[in-house]
């Protein structure tokens, strides 16, 4: 699978493509496990810290990497000279920041000068997924735990299930706080189905099946309640996601031409998806088919 990851993202963006090079701004943390911290490859900070504009197909790898899944992606970065620069021991994403909203956020925030103001953010965010919740763990089983349970408990591996879980829940929580305290509650959506059985649920099966089943996920997900907030309370002001992303793509349409008469510049920001949101794109593309005439 390693393999397969590197040809595909050679193909799709070459062996010299740069950060620098991307089209739109980008924010796409990683974590380094020789330095046992996030590394976050952001196009706002490369002129602060040039040795993070490396190959867009190293970064990619990087934070795919899941362990047990894929092994650690290990690279250097080097100036025209040759002279090293930067060297990175990169895994998935998602131990730092499985959920990485708050984390875009914060790079906009650094860039807008003179402080945040009313009406300057506009957030979507698109999990990838998670199996239905049913209680596998209790506190009077847990208690007997030593540290083999936690790692390897009745086959599953608790402590990751646990921080994986509590990383999302968390950054789905305070996005919402903050976001409310700027009185900006209707400005942020968060789309995820966390109902995923059987095949759907998997981290690596990539047949045709599945994944045509995946695109069938996107589609359903389309017609459910907007949830928001940790106790996945129903959004107040819409009764589908459908209506929610096109009254979002309405507020951003209204929002591009209300810059451009202003003449001004713009911050844009794509927080980093993951596996299976590539499916519900598609999914949200084919079935809208009045987004674009929405949003142009």
């Amino acid at each position: 699978m390693e393999f397969i990851f590197i040809d595909l993202f050679e193909k799709y963006w070459g062996t010299c493509t740069r950060l620098h090079e991307s089209l739109t701004n980008v924010v796409i943390p990683t974590f380094d496990i020789k330095r046992l911290q996030p590394v976050i490859f952001s196009t706002y900070q490369l002129k602060k810290t040039p040795s993070l504009d490396v190959m867009l197909s190293d970064i990619c790898i990087g934070t795919s990497a899941a362990p047990t899944y894929l092994p650690c992606h290990t690279f250097r970065n080097e100036d025209s000279e040759g002279n090293l620069i930067g060297e990175f021991d990169l895994i998935d994403s998602g131990v730092t920041a499985n959920n990485p909203t708050l984390v875009a956020i914060n790079e906009v925030t650094q860039e807008i000068k003179g402080g945040i103001k009313t009406g300057g953010f506009l957030v979507l965010s698109l999990g990838t997924g998670s199996p239905k919740f049913i209680e596998k763990y209790d506190g009077n089983t847990s208690s007997h735990w030593g540290v083999v349970w936690w790692l390897a408990g009745g086959g599953s591996i608790p402590l990751i299930d646990v921080f994986t879980q509590a990383s999302s829940g968390i950054a789905d929580y305070h996005t919402s706080t903050f976001l409310q305290a700027l009185h900006l509650e209707g400005k942020y959506l968060r789309i995820q189905d966390d109902t995923l059985t059987g095949d759907v649920a998997s981290m690596d099966l990539a047949t045709t099946k599945n994944l045509e089943d995946l695109v069938q996920v996107g589609k359903e997900l389309l017609q459910k309640p907007p949830m928001l907030g940790l106790g996945r309370q129903p959004f107040s002001d819409s009764s589908t996601n459908e209506k929610a992303l096109v009254r979002l793509a309405k507020m951003l349409s209204e929002e591009k031409i209300k810059r451009e008469h202003n003449n001004s510049p713009e911050v844009q920001i794509n927080a980093s998806v993951s596996r299976r949101t590539g499916m519900y794109l598609r999914a949200v593309s084919r079935s809208l088919p009045n987004l674009q005439q929405i949003t142009t």
